[in-house]
């Protein structure tokens, strides 16, 4: 693997346009817009004051950004550097702004909630959607960038008003059969809109195009609920996170339950298939594969605390959906790799310290994380891998994010960036370091 120099950044604000061309990092107040092959500088561009969030247009010809604590937007044109446009929200706030797929709109939600500003760069028109829901997740467009969802609140129920994104009317609205609607998210394939209920109340329902509910399911009652919901990229499984730790996986045939993964903090022959990954960075040879039994080790939560610290709150599939990987808050120190053709435990990645972010390379089935030292892991089927930043100054590795093409990764520390470019001959070669071990 080779390593780029060390760049500034500001909030953790680096990201690579969709074409997968250029890199784009914020410095405080200022965006530098990067050549990815050379990393030399494009452009740089002055904003009003420090960026609070980035963001390409799906064509990789604008940049937007946002400044929510003075309710301003600027965004910028890569074709013409000295075009600009800033939208200024005034009085009534901005609390979160976004691109539609087509590139040409941006969404931008006030204060409160009180609505959602629809901007048009091309005809200047400005359009409102009434009563959106403060909740996780309560927008979301389909893959194809053909609808909108929204998550509305009005007299004391929820809502669904879903959008043609073409030219913003409405096509259906629908009242939603929850106590408390936390998120939406759409099925990959734009058929399926899944919507789930605050954890106080164990509920997901899945809907049609047209507003139809397709099925509910609910594993449990009298208790906290789901955490978090994840769909594969081929729309087959719905993977649901909940509180007592464990994973349900819904088919999209019957939207029945098909498997489900537990977390257990000791995992035994009996228990368990697979191949077990102990990865300990402060050792000589800080790889080693274990087999079960092995103990996982597992951080009692705050009952007086909000927020407990406890179940499944982060799913993420494979980009081939072979794979699914999994964290629970109360075993923070490892990532669960569940196999979803055999529907079992693949591997288990056990850190010395919490693990900060992971993510799937989009092109293979292979994992990269990070857990805030000087370190990058790396997981494949064939066998995982640590590797050194050699970067000065005690460069730690806070967040990552694969570049489109699965060639390189982008490591955030602190206030600092670099690249990691992986080498083919030398992936190989790591990724076979335990082949006769597997």
């Amino acid at each position: 693997m080779n390593f780029s120099e060390l760049f500034k950044q500001s909030n953790q604000l680096c990201k690579v346009s969709p074409d997968g061309k250029y890199l784009a990092t914020c410095v405080q107040y200022r965006l530098v817009v990067r050549d990815v092959s050379t990393l030399q500088i494009l452009h740089l561009y002055t904003c009003l004051d420090q960026v609070s969030h980035m963001e390409w247009s799906s064509d990789s010809l604008f940049i937007l950004c946002a400044m929510y604590k003075r309710g301003l937007i600027q965004v910028w044109s890569l074709e013409q550097p000295d075009w600009h446009c800033k939208i200024d929200e005034g009085s009534i706030g901005l609390v979160s702004s976004r691109w539609s797929p087509d590139g040409r709109h941006i969404l931008n939600t006030t204060e409160f909630h009180l609505r959602v500003t629809v901007w048009s760069l091309c005809t200047k028109a400005v359009s409102y959607m009434k009563y959106p829901k403060a909740c996780q997740k309560g927008i979301d467009f389909s893959k194809d960038g053909g609808y909108m969802a929204l998550a509305e609140r009005r007299d004391c129920k929820d809502y669904v008003s879903i959008f043609v994104c073409e030219d913003w009317h409405l096509l259906r609205n629908f009242e939603t059969e929850t106590q408390d609607l936390s998120g939406l998210e759409w099925s990959p394939n734009g058929c399926v809109l899944a919507v789930w209920d605050s954890c106080l109340e164990y509920k997901v329902l899945l809907y049609s195009l047209d507003g139809r509910l397709l099925s509910t399911y609910s594993a449990y009652e009298w208790s906290l609920g789901v955490k978090c919901v994840s769909w594969s990229p081929s729309s087959q499984f719905l993977a649901i996170g909940s509180y007592d730790e464990k994973v349900r996986i819904l088919n999209h045939i019957t939207w029945g339950k098909i498997a489900q993964f537990e977390h257990p903090a000791s995992i035994d022959n009996t228990k368990a298939e697979g191949n077990f990954v102990l990865s300990v960075p402060e050792l000589p040879h800080p790889d080693e594969i274990c087999a079960p039994p092995i103990q996982i080790p597992v951080v009692k939560p705050d009952p007086d605390r909000a927020n407990p610290k406890i179940g499944v709150s982060v799913l993420a599939f494979s980009s081939d959906s072979r794979y699914l990987a999994s964290r629970n808050d109360n075993m923070a120190t490892a990532v669960w790799v569940w196999d979803m053709q055999k529907m079992s435990l693949e591997a288990v990645l056990e850190q010395t310290a919490a693990v900060r972010c992971f993510q799937w390379d989009p092109r293979h089935p292979r994992l990269a994380l990070c857990t805030g030292n000087s370190k990058l892991y790396l997981w494949s089927p064939r066998g995982c891998v640590s590797v050194q930043v050699p970067a000065e100054g005690g460069f730690q590795v806070q967040s990552l994010s694969w570049h489109c093409s699965g060639d390189f990764l982008i490591l955030l520390g602190k206030d600092q960036l670099c690249l990691c470019y992986m080498d083919a001959e030398q992936e190989e070669n790591t990724s076979c370091r335990h082949c006769e071990n597997v």
